[in-house]
């Protein structure tokens, strides 16, 4: 079920027969840990997230975020480097060892240029808009849908390459909803799993007789276009400010004028964050989009951070 894994008293960790040293603690969330390690071997830096399963649900989650990052080769999804399961203290863990990117997550970029007054040119935005929607295609033509995708959960490496992390939401792309407990029961896994503010409408209120399929990362997606733009959220102020998110995603989305923006990155925008799922477009469209866009935006600006 994965390599093995010892704790040494030196500051370092084996997996897999591969040593590796603690050099510090990367963040720290409820129910798990990331850590920086450095390869003996190799000499590279990785990270390692540490997972708290309180029962056997828990290691089944964490267990699927390995099973996606397995399943996934692609330049656009963070790879998988080890992992195994450990039993410390009679409570269950899971460690997971990924690559470290040192210059963090899209959302880290944002805030630096929001700090410095500045902006996210357009011709940046849609080469990161573009990986972003390649590591989506990859999941969605295998079936699968990420579920929690935010400016978080995507890293840029030094090139602006993005890479979609934190798989552990990951499911199967068409959920079919049979009934007013079955449309619950998704509705209290999204509550849990699905990020509020980045949430796709459709999650909040499941209708009892439904298909929810890829199309909550298309919303997701148009979510992070608008931080891209705007360097924040269109509902992180909802839910800062306590008011409904989930009323508030009922309503086209209000792009802030005046907009610096072309008029084509603008409607791109619009026609994303569609309240319908019906009338939301897949990635392919979106795809085909920012290759038309990209050939003929003049802006060569790249403002890198």
């Amino acid at each position: 079920m994965g390599q093995t894994l010892c704790i040494c008293s030196r500051g370092s960790i084996t997996i897999d027969n591969k040593r590796y040293y603690f050099i510090q603690k990367l963040d720290e969330g409820g129910f798990s840990y990331v850590d920086l390690v450095e390869g003996v071997q190799d000499g590279r830096f990785y990270a390692l997230k540490r997972i708290l399963c309180h029962d056997r649900e828990g290691r089944q989650e964490a267990q699927t975020e390995v099973e996606m990052h397995r399943l996934f080769s692609h330049p656009n999804i963070l790879g998988l480097a080890g992992h195994t399961f450990i039993e410390r203290g009679g409570k269950s863990e899971a460690w997971i060892l990924l690559p470290y990117v040192q210059k963090g997550s899209l959302w880290s970029v944002l805030e630096k240029l929001r700090d410095k007054g500045s902006f996210m040119p357009e011709r940046r935005i849609l080469k990161v808009l573009q990986g972003i929607c390649s590591g989506l295609k990859a999941m969605h033509d295998r079936g699968y849908a990420h579920r929690d995708l935010k400016p978080t959960n995507v890293l840029l490496e030094e090139d602006d390459r993005p890479l979609l992390m934190d798989l552990g939401s990951m499911n199967r792309s068409r959920m079919e909803v049979k009934g007013t407990r079955e449309a619950m029961t998704v509705q209290d896994w999204a509550a849990q799993r699905c990020t509020i503010s980045y949430r796709a409408p459709e999650l909040f209120n499941v209708e009892s007789h439904c298909v929810i399929d890829d199309r909550t990362d298309i919303w997701s997606l148009g979510c992070v276009l608008y931080s891209m733009m705007f360097l924040e959220g269109p509902y992180d102020m909802v839910f800062q400010k306590g008011d409904s998110v989930a009323l508030a995603v009922q309503n086209p989305v209000t792009i802030p004028q005046p907009c610096s923006y072309s008029e084509g990155l603008q409607n791109l925008l619009s026609s994303i964050m569609v309240s319908n799922p019906q009338e939301r477009p897949d990635v392919n469209w979106i795809l085909d989009q920012i290759q038309d866009m990209t050939c003929s935006s003049p802006n060569t600006q790249t403002n890198m951070v």
